[in-house]
């Protein structure tokens, strides 16, 4: 992912400071609100494959996947609200499930990686 990314979700998070404070409550929103994002990606999903009769299709898969990048943008803003480095912390995700994909695709309780 490039800077801006980055810069973003940090700017992002004084922006949050700023308007709403950093007490508990607030980063309690702004956890919970991971919920409420997806539920949209939920209710995209549903209008893609027009699941709903009476609304028939009304969502995209590119629109599915711009839900998606809210998840998981609001998760970078989450991380930072923390108090902590959203890059750091993402790229220790991203090593720790390609060891496991490397480690012949299973963790060590022998589930798959998620």
């Amino acid at each position: 992912m490039d800077d801006m990314i980055w810069t973003s979700a940090r700017d992002a998070r004084a922006w949050l400071d700023a308007a709403n404070g950093t007490g508990d409550t607030e980063l309690t929103c702004r956890i919970l609100k991971l919920g409420e994002e997806t539920g949209e990606v939920a209710a995209a999903w549903i209008g893609t494959l027009g699941q709903n009769p009476r609304k028939g299709v009304t969502h995209t898969r590119a629109e599915v996947a711009a839900e998606l990048a809210d998840v998981a943008f609001t998760a970078l803003v989450a991380i930072e609200s923390l108090g902590l480095d959203a890059h750091a912390t993402l790229s220790a995700c991203g090593a720790k499930v390609q060891a496991r994909l490397s480690g012949g695709g299973m963790n060590r309780d022998g589930d798959p990686p998620v």
